[in-house]
């Protein structure tokens, strides 16, 4: 498997350096819709963002390129000026594109994604202050834990009061926790841990990995359940293929930074029985398709899904030495390779559909579409 450099740096890091950086307000624009057309007046979101300032921060650590630490450096500046509540502490949800808040709830998904891209940033760049709002959104992070039962509540009012309409996005159930939310908040732990080893964040992240052993996944059916009561009793009946894959590596990830020999024996059966339930969404094609929804087989080609089906199945390669998984991985790349990669204009499309058609109808760039899959896809196959 090859040509990841090359997808990288010339046609996606490329296509955020000459398309997205918006010079008249800061940071970077809001959106590029499905065909192309740059809407400069869009919202800008905290995660998006956040996902931007991450994958320069990585790009540049891995590749030195100063370029990627001049953008990294720009996302990390509106962050800190846009982002950052002054007052109540952590991130607002979204701005306007003049950098004014527009929705300030407090999403503990956008608080976690957050840590992770300064912390970053800070594995980069040896900047103080990003280690100092990292550790201070760990802080934060921790007063949204359940004491009681355990994980983290999903969503809190601007003053971190109880909120409503905690969801993510219109996709998602309004439940209170998430496996998605457990997922990325685990991914920005094992961030901070390379760099700060703080009892305090070794003890909670050992707890989150018990959150996914003891209620997020399934020992009968090998994938992860998804939305949850306050309770830890499961709602809806939803497989999401492409969480099951990313979950499996990136549980591996985090015991293997953590350096516990005795959860990661725990951790190494769950993580391949996680990938071999995924494996149930791959297509004849070699592509993965989106979920299975109360029996209904969602056969869009979801670009995240394959970015992260690649990364998966590589892991699985090294834990396992398992040729199967390796054909997976390549298969999934050669999909991308075809049908996923935008060659005209940068970027990768959002999806194809299930007859083959390219999805125009999302987003090109914008609030759930930036470099971090793809981008992080790219940056871990050159490390292997």
């Amino acid at each position: 498997m090859n040509g990841f450099r090359k997808e990288l740096e010339h046609n996606i890091l490329r296509f955020w350096e000459e398309k997205m950086v918006d010079e008249e307000h800061g940071g970077f624009y809001g959106r590029i819709d499905g065909k192309n057309r740059l809407l400069p007046d869009a919202n800008k979101g905290a995660v998006m963002n956040a996902r931007v300032l991450w994958t320069f921060s990585a790009a540049y650590r891995l590749l030195n390129e100063k370029r990627y630490r001049d953008m990294a450096k720009r996302a990390f500046t509106y962050i800190k000026n846009h982002f950052i509540d002054p007052l109540q502490g952590g991130v607002f949800w979204e701005v306007n594109y003049l950098g004014k808040p527009v929705n300030t709830k407090k999403q503990t998904y956008a608080q976690g994604f957050a840590l992770y891209a300064f912390s970053e940033y800070y594995r980069a760049t040896g900047e103080q202050e990003a280690l100092d709002f990292a550790i201070s959104l760990f802080h934060t992070i921790e007063t949204c834990k359940d004491e009681k039962l355990g994980g983290y509540w999903e969503a809190f009012t601007e003053n971190w009061q109880p909120i409503a309409d905690m969801r993510l996005s219109e996709k998602d159930e309004n439940e209170a926790k998430t496996m998605n939310t457990h997922l990325h908040i685990l991914e920005a732990y094992t961030n901070l841990i390379r760099v700060w080893r703080d009892e305090r964040i070794l003890a909670s992240q050992r707890d989150l990995v018990r959150v996914f052993l003891d209620h997020v996944f399934s020992p009968e059916t090998g994938h992860l359940k998804l939305f949850f009561d306050g309770e830890w009793n499961t709602k809806g009946n939803v497989v999401s293929y492409g969480h099951d894959i990313e979950a499996a590596w990136l549980l591996w990830e985090a015991v293997t930074v953590l350096g516990d020999a005795k959860l990661q024996d725990e951790v190494r059966p769950v993580v391949r029985k996680i990938a071999e339930a995924a494996a149930e969404g791959i297509l004849p094609d070699g592509s993965m398709a989106y979920e299975l929804k109360n029996g209904h087989l969602d056969m869009e080609r979801h670009w995240w899904v394959q970015a992260e089906a690649v990364v998966g199945y590589r892991y699985m390669v090294n834990i396992f030495d398992d040729d199967a998984f390796k054909r997976k991985a390549e298969a999934l790349w050669r999909y991308i390779q075809q049908y996923i990669v935008d060659k005209e204009n940068g970027e990768w499309y959002w999806s194809r559909l299930e007859n083959g058609l390219v999805n125009d109808g999302e987003d090109k760039a914008g609030f759930w579409k930036c470099p971090y899959h793809n981008g992080r896809m790219c940056l871990e196959m050159i490390e292997f």
